[in-house]
């Protein structure tokens, strides 16, 4: 391509230092490779004997078609970047299920107006799935919890969701106004099934990698409706991200941990490869458009390393 812009050039101004500095080039550099061209094709493109020079008829004819070829590719240049600017079509979008319920609904109606020519194409996913399913090219973005310390994925910080403590009727911890993640007890503590990345968030707070209740019973759901509905039974307690319990957070049943509160950071994530900055850009500010400014101020929490 770099030599049929010199060709091409060099017709243009019929002057080889003119030619050169027109390409930003040296001159010496540009002799060289219309002389290279020339000779991979066998094929004498400029005529250097007539001054000033002129191209040969076999020259013309090969002008013709770099001149076709260099508008052909800047046509294609200019469609992949007006590619990349545009939000129209359909879009795969992952989310874990401690997200999706309270997520979608606060930032999908805003999402959708400012974005009509847009069709998200939304799936509740487990984070290993989500993870698997960018790297093979069957996803575009996913919307979970971080951070993954995955090679080949890129993390896009969106704010940091507060955990809390639900309680039941008339246990102990109820007369207290703040909680600290000392107090708690792995086995007391009703936990997600195993896969669920807010199943590991819960057991870190708590200090521990396993919880063995003494419920009389082995629960495995990714529900954390069903926890909350046991607890409310009087069986154990268990932790809720905030969006969980939007609007119910005077609740007597729950309690704030002391500061620094422990946090989740929900990104978006996508493949280091993947170029739609733009589809990233309407959902990212969806999103923040619709969740409490206190979400984004990562200094006054702690965030958790629960993959470790």
């Amino acid at each position: 391509m770099t030599q049929l812009e010199y060709i091409v050039a060099l017709d243009n101004f019929r002057h080889f230092v003119a030619a050169a500095e027109r390409c930003n080039v040296s001159q010496p550099n540009l002799t060289t490779q219309v002389k290279k061209l020339e000779k991979e094709i066998g094929v004498k493109i400029f005529d250097r004997d007539r001054k000033p020079l002129q191209p040969t008829v076999a020259g013309n004819l090969i002008l013709l078609k770099a001149r076709k070829i260099l508008k052909e590719v800047s046509e294609l240049k200019e469609f992949v970047l007006t590619e990349k600017e545009s939000l129209e079509g359909e879009f795969t979008l992952g989310v874990i299920p401690t997200i999706s319920p309270y997520l979608l609904p606060l930032f999908l109606p805003e999402f959708v107006k400012s974005n009509p020519q847009t069709k998200l194409i939304i799936r509740e996913m487990e984070t290993a799935e989500i993870i698997h399913e960018l790297q093979r090219g069957t996803l575009d973005i996913g919307l979970l919890a971080t951070r993954l310390e995955e090679k080949t994925i890129r993390e896009i910080p969106l704010f940091y969701e507060p955990f809390l403590l639900y309680l039941p009727e008339n246990h102990p911890f109820i007369k207290r106004s703040h909680i600290i993640p000392a107090m708690l007890d792995a086995n007391q503590i009703l936990v997600l099934d195993e896969g669920h990345c807010f199943r590991e968030q819960t057991l870190a707070i708590c200090n521990n990698k396993f919880a063995k209740n003494n419920f009389g019973f082995e629960f495995q759901s990714g529900s954390i409706e069903s926890l909350t509905r046991l607890v409310d039974k009087g069986v154990g307690y268990t932790l809720v991200p905030e969006m969980a319990v939007m609007g119910m957070e005077k609740s007597k049943f729950l309690r704030r941990f002391d500061t620094p509160e422990p946090v989740r950071e929900i990104s978006l994530v996508v493949t280091k490869n993947f170029t739609k900055n733009v589809l990233i850009h309407a959902i990212r500010k969806s999103i923040l458009l619709s969740i409490p400014e206190r979400f984004q101020k990562e200094d006054q929490y702690k965030m958790l390393n629960w993959k470790e």
